[in-house]
């Protein structure tokens, strides 16, 4: 038996050699006392790996990080802690999607709690862009792990989180995909032969996202004070269509309608209200503005592939409900609005966001803006 140091626990050469340390502790997580034990080809190194064994002790931490696989934490992660959050349905659906397929598999996924390094999570990202993985889902990836590992340091399966010493992968901010006026005009002619044209038209003069307009309520328009308020979002998850509240209170705003939406929303509910009369006791009631033939809620899928089709039709490459999103805010800025008006329009958190999406403008946009300045600073210059 060697030397008992003050708080280190005990020393112990064992039979082959090599040494033992044992130290004694009360867990305050279960109000048990449980020993710990370390080993070492050295007494001098059995003694430092017991004082780091003691220092975590004292400093509320796990004596030793948890044995268990990476993939075997996320599996509990997924059914315990993210299932029991706040985050929206869809974004679970995300999280537990990009840990089930980036996380839990492979060398990775078999990786011990206690032998993760920061090292590790560089090469998980290494790889996952080598596999040719966009920006934003290397960092989603990166957040899911980040998230999970945080609640393994809450509960006491590792003193640190390694992934918190890896610096967040970055985006790269490209300028949003939009269309001219006249490309709009031209998809939305395309697409009024479609029943949800109302809705590709509310997409265009609002910057609606295709979630908001499907979960777009009649109680939630007022057609009369030429407004609408956005308090809900429709998204299929797990295969089910799900209503949810937007996730910031941004997300949750008062848009004012243009005349010629207002007329057409006026029409809609008239077609609605006859549909209504004609599907009698078939008719399911869901107050929505945009309904299935027998008043079911929409998929917003079906909202893109209007817009999709409608876009092919007009000879338009890559357009989709986001680019009509895109078109809204940058026909708004180019049309004079204030930068901090299309923020509070497209329900984003600060005009920064705004401004590193929509910050070019058409060349003629800006020479508007200068000739405009030219003749308010007194013409030309002498």
């Amino acid at each position: 038996m060697g030397k008992r140091s003050n708080g280190e626990g005990n020393l112990y050469q064992r039979k082959n050699g090599t040494w033992e340390g044992r130290i004694s502790y009360l867990d305050p997580l279960t109000d048990k006392r449980r020993r710990v034990s370390v080993y070492a080809p050295t007494q001098r190194e059995a003694r430092a790996k017991l004082r780091e064994v003691s220092k975590r002790i004292e400093g509320g931490q796990p004596a030793k990080d948890a044995a268990v696989t990476v993939a075997d934490w996320l599996k509990t992660w997924r059914t315990t802690a993210l299932e029991a959050s706040d985050r929206k349905p869809t974004t679970k659906a995300l999280y537990s999607s990009l840990s089930r397929t980036h996380l839990e598999t492979g060398a990775f996924g078999a990786t011990r709690l206690d032998r993760l390094k920061p090292s590790d999570v560089e090469a998980l990202v290494v790889g996952l862009r080598a596999a040719k993985l966009s920006e934003s889902t290397v960092r989603q990836v990166y957040t899911v792990l980040r998230g999970a590992l945080e609640i393994a340091v809450r509960d006491g399966l590792l003193a640190t989180n390694p992934v918190a010493k890896v610096r967040r992968p970055k985006v790269t901010r490209t300028e949003a995909r939009h269309l001219s006026t006249a490309e709009v005009q031209q998809l939305l002619s395309h697409a009024r032969a479609s029943r949800y044209y109302p809705a590709v038209v509310l997409m265009a003069f609002t910057g609606l996202r295709r979630g908001e307009v499907a979960g777009l309520a009649w109680a939630d328009v007022d057609l009369d004070k030429a407004e609408l308020t956005v308090r809900h979002t429709l998204s299929r998850v797990g295969g089910e269509l799900v209503l949810s509240e937007p996730k910031t209170a941004r997300s949750r705003r008062r848009i004012p309608l243009a005349a010629p939406l207002v007329a057409e929303l006026r029409a809609h509910k008239a077609r609605q209200d006859a549909e209504r009369v004609e599907a009698a006791n078939v008719w399911t009631e869901t107050g929505m503005v945009f309904t299935t033939a027998t008043g079911t809620m929409v998929d917003p899928r079906n909202m893109l592939r209007v817009v999709e089709v409608a876009a092919k039709a007009a000879g338009i490459e890559g357009a989709g409900a986001h680019t009509l999103r895109h078109s809204a805010a940058v026909g708004l800025l180019e049309g004079g609005a204030h930068i901090k008006a299309v923020a509070d329009i497209l329900g984003h958190s600060s005009i920064a966001i705004t401004g590193d999406i929509y910050g070019h403008t058409s060349d003629d946009a800006a020479r508007s803006a200068l000739d405009n300045l030219g003749a308010a600073l007194g013409g030309t210059p002498t």
